[in-house]
């Protein structure tokens, strides 16, 4: 079986000189099956702020409290001062295949009052896995890029956020997280994007340099393929197997509407069968105002004063309507991305108009894209 596998990886090497340009290598576009990073989480406390911390925050003195106790010190909680401590959440990401003594970054994030976490240390904390066991301890210095300043008229300013921060290598791994990586005969690519033709261009790819019956796609997301069971040999093979070259297929034709910016993708298999479309806006002015009169004047009494009466007001409304001349456009048949884009820019659509355009297309069953609002 080694003497076997020793051949297909000098098959290998001689595909992976003759591969195209043009094409993607596997590992850009699929992932191995059960091979991921694992988040993990803890609690801890940062000691020695500047007068920035929780202050009198119940947790952070308690969590001072029993920091304490574990050396032996008992003490009232009313003996604590919470100005230079600050309660916080840690997380970071364990890479896969992290062994213990290796170092991870670690982010930092208050929970209390604190307003800034620079100049801080944070005390030995576990970090814990989804199964609630410990995966790595985290302590060091806090390295804050934001800052805040408060004036005594109560001003402030604040740069960045300077209420998280970052401890780089703060953590060290402490345990191993298994893999079946090694005690598996096969291994299983699971593609970024799910694409029928492409799980069956790697299928085939694989099995015309190492041989038939290598790789079977299981569906459009993943294609599983034998490996030898030795750990050196799979290494080898896995890496031979990842920088193999594929033709990956065309993704399928889409019209991507961010309803929040405007912005608008369409991919490069858009086609409009023959329709016609008019386009034109319609903008209607309201402005409102008032006009005071003033009442005549009447002559009272035997001095003949001139009493005025009260002034009237009077509302003064102007109409505008703009309408402009409606432009149309005709797609004809099997119309490209590039000429659907021109049409629509000569008529100066805007998002909004492009978008409504796009629309009345697909429910004329002229548009053979998928329209996605996100």
């Amino acid at each position: 079986m080694k003497i076997i596998f020793r051949y297909l990886l000098l098959c290998g090497v001689f595909q992976l000189l003759v591969s195209t340009a043009h094409a993607d290598r596997i590992k850009d576009i699929t992932s191995l099956a059960g091979i991921r990073s694992n988040q993990l989480v803890g609690y801890g406390i940062v000691v020695g702020l500047a007068g920035t911390g929780d202050g009198n925050t119940g947790i952070t003195l308690q969590s001072m409290q029993s920091l304490v106790a574990r050396f032996g010190i008992t003490s009232d909680i009313s003996g604590f001062n919470g100005d230079n401590a600050a309660a916080v959440m840690l997380t970071a990401e364990l890479p896969p295949f992290s062994k213990p003594g290796q170092t991870i970054d670690v982010t930092v994030s208050t929970i209390g009052g604190s307003e800034s976490l620079k100049g801080g240390t944070l005390l030995m904390s576990p970090l814990l896995g989804a199964d609630g066991e410990t995966y790595a301890i985290a302590q060091g210095n806090v390295v804050v890029g934001g800052l805040g300043v408060e004036g005594a008229d109560n001003s402030s300013m604040t740069v960045n956020i300077p209420t998280v921060g970052r401890i780089p290598r703060g953590a060290s791994v402490e345990k191993l997280v298994k893999t079946a990586f090694l005690d598996t005969d096969f291994v299983i690519l699971n593609l970024h994007q799910g694409d029928f033709s492409t799980a069956y261009n790697i299928s085939k790819t694989i099995n015309e340099t190492f041989g038939e019956g290598m790789a079977t796609p299981l569906d459009k997301n993943s294609i599983r393929v034998r490996a030898p069971s030795e750990p050196d040999q799979k290494v080898g093979f896995v890496s031979m197997l990842e920088n193999l070259e594929v033709e990956k297929a065309s993704p399928p034709a889409k019209i991507i509407i961010n309803s929040r910016t405007g912005t608008i993708v369409i991919s490069g298999n858009v086609k409009v069968t023959p329709a016609a479309v008019a386009h034109g806006s319609l903008s209607v002015t309201v402005k409102e105002d008032m006009n005071v009169d003033q009442a005549d004047a009447t002559a009272v009494g035997a001095g003949a004063n001139a009493v005025a009466g009260p002034a009237v007001q009077n509302a003064d409304t102007e109409i505008t309507v703009d309408e402009d001349i409606a432009k149309a456009f005709l797609f004809g048949s099997g119309v490209s991305l590039s000429d659907l884009v021109d049409s629509i820019n000569a008529v100066g659509a805007t998002s909004s108009d492009l978008v409504a355009i796009l629309e009345a297309l697909r429910e004329a069953g002229a548009l053979n894209a998928e329209l996605i609002v996100i």
